[in-house]
């Protein structure tokens, strides 16, 4: 068989350069259309944030009712599990709410909203991280000044407050490496200079946690359960064991 005739046609300078016009024309009719898609999708967007606002209220409410809620999401998610210690679970067990707000244009920002039960730690009973996007597009943030309690205090209080559930479970995050006291959530909540890795751990609560967090809470109620029903069917095997020894 005689091979397939892959020649091809050259096209002479002018033809060329007729060629990347018309290819140009066509790629700014693409841009266009991508342009006008983004805009609709951020009109529907918008539209459904607001739609979405009294579920979250109502949400928001009911979880504030659930000891130990938001503490046992935290520890629970694969991400910010990995970067929380003992300090933070001090603190967060007093964490009662977590609301979501995205600027009414969604793309220029947004900011989480941290309501605390009264504390040791700090006074504030809702303290506000807020993320914005400038028009060349750089992310800055800033965040409520917390009005520590006495420090003295807080050490005595680190030692002897109430441990939460989730403080037998292992940390994959190096405490030693951790210099602040009261433990990496409040490096993150406290710094705006984007060093801390600001937008990452922003982005989580915002576009994972917050979306569904009673999905981390189950999961980690079944995995309480599932431990729970392993010592029942262990307790059974050496009561069998028992038997059969007596036979």
């Amino acid at each position: 068989m005689s091979a397939p005739n892959t020649k091809q046609i050259k096209l002479d300078e002018a033809e060329m350069q007729k060629a990347f016009e018309v290819i140009g024309d066509v790629q700014n009719e693409i841009d266009r259309l991508n342009e006008q898609a983004s805009e609709e999708i951020l009109q529907v967007e918008q539209k459904y944030n607001k739609l979405r606002q009294p579920n979250y209220k109502k949400r928001s409410d009911l979880i504030s009712k659930i000891p130990s809620f938001w503490i046992s999401v935290f520890l629970n998610h694969p991400q910010l599990s990995s970067y929380l210690d003992q300090n933070d679970e001090n603190i967060l067990q007093y964490l009662k709410r977590v609301d979501v707000e995205e600027h009414d244009d969604i793309k220029s920002g947004y900011r989480i909203k941290f309501t605390f039960d009264t504390n040791p730690y700090f006074e504030n009973d809702v303290i506000v991280k807020e993320f914005s996007v400038t028009e060349s597009s750089e992310t800055t943030c800033k965040s409520t000044t917390l009005r520590w309690k006495n420090e003295t205090k807080n050490g005595q209080s680190a030692s002897s407050s109430k441990k939460s559930d989730g403080e037998s479970r292992k940390r994959a995050h190096d405490t030693e490496n951790n210099n602040n006291e009261h433990g990496a959530f409040m490096t993150w909540f406290t710094d705006t200079t984007g060093e801390a890795g600001n937008d990452e751990f922003g982005e989580v609560i915002k576009d994972d946690i917050f979306v569904n967090p009673l999905q981390y809470y189950l999961a980690a109620t079944t995995n309480d359960e599932e431990e729970g029903s392993g010592g029942e069917n262990d307790e059974d095997d050496d009561l069998e064991e028992k038997d059969d020894e007596q036979e």
